[in-house]
């Protein structure tokens, strides 16, 4: 049985990037501005104060695990007054120890493990649109386990190093979506995933994606009338069903185009496509420029975009 979330994840490809551990204590208040990458950060000592932008203040202590798919600005602070100090982490230089915050001697009140990473796909928008903007998970031990061994791994400069921290952070992620609370009144792709008749649609969608799919079929698939198929699938997952399923056939027929030696006869197939030229139709409507093209140019500045 297809899993929509695992498909998705492999086809985006995070790519670890930067890792750093950071302690505080006293008073203290940090500041970040928009980064607009996904980052992490698991509290493994004490507990400190974390507001994201768009998202309700939340307190973290010992164990928890946040994920930040996009990564808003944000502040993250201790509980004495402190005028926040201002990061950009666009500019900031990469530290190469532990950051530390407020009060520079004696115990820290609160020490974590985060990071970022990036994806090697362009298609980014498509798992983030469906995600929650702060996903907050309380007494993470696993997700803990595989930041440490994250950071561990990002310490070393052995052989295979890049390919070793590609798979933790592709296991981290999926560690905290299925472990995410899913959020009853935000439509998403955890939410589609939570809700048994929906969550088959899904699976349907990715196990058979070279198939004609139509509203009706899925709605069979999900053992619902059309009607109330299509309403369910969209207030759920907050696209329409053919919208869903349009926008992961683009985004698999873009990496197929980016990474192999294939006709576009053969993409149309496993895409579900009857001809390369209804392919092209599409491929150009939704992506701004033909398949053709958009190979030629490797990833194309104007696909990436979309």
């Amino acid at each position: 049985m297809a899993d929509p979330l695992v498909q998705i994840i492999e086809l985006l490809r995070p790519r670890a990037v930067f890792f750093k551990g950071i302690s505080a204590a006293g008073a203290w208040a940090v500041r970040y501005s928009d980064f607009g990458q996904p980052g992490f950060c698991a509290v493994t000592e004490g507990r400190c104060r974390l507001a994201v932008e768009g998202e309700a203040p939340v307190i973290l202590e010992e164990g928890d695990f946040v994920l930040l798919p996009a990564t808003p600005s944000f502040t993250m602070s201790g509980f004495e007054p402190a005028a926040p100090m201002r990061i950009d982490p666009k500019k900031a230089p990469m530290p190469d120890r532990e950051v530390r915050f407020g009060r520079q001697d004696g115990p820290a009140d609160v020490r974590q493990f985060g990071g970022w990473f990036t994806f090697g796909s362009p298609d980014a928008g498509l798992l983030v649109s469906l995600l929650p903007g702060m996903i907050h998970i309380k007494g993470a031990d696993r997700l803990s386990q595989i930041v440490r061994l994250l950071g561990e791994e990002a310490a070393r400069d052995n052989i295979g190093r890049d390919l070793i921290l590609e798979r933790f952070v592709e296991i981290l992620l999926i560690e905290a979506l299925r472990a995410a609370p899913t959020a009853q009144d935000r439509p998403g792709l955890l939410r589609g995933l939570h809700t048994p008749k929906i969550a088959a649609a899904l699976r349907a969608m990715h196990g058979e994606l070279q198939r004609s799919w139509t509203v009706p079929d899925l709605a069979r698939a999900a053992g619902l009338s059309r009607s109330a198929f299509f309403d369910r699938f969209t207030t759920t997952v907050g696209m329409r069903p053919m919208e869903y399923l349009l926008s992961w056939r683009m985004a698999v027929a873009k990496d197929l185009l980016r990474g192999e030696d294939i006709s576009l006869d053969e993409v149309a197939s496993r895409i579900g496509y009857g001809s390369a030229s209804t392919f092209s139709t599409a491929f150009s409507r939704h992506v701004g420029l033909p398949p053709g093209r958009y190979m030629r140019e490797g990833l194309g500045s104007a696909a990436d975009g979309h």
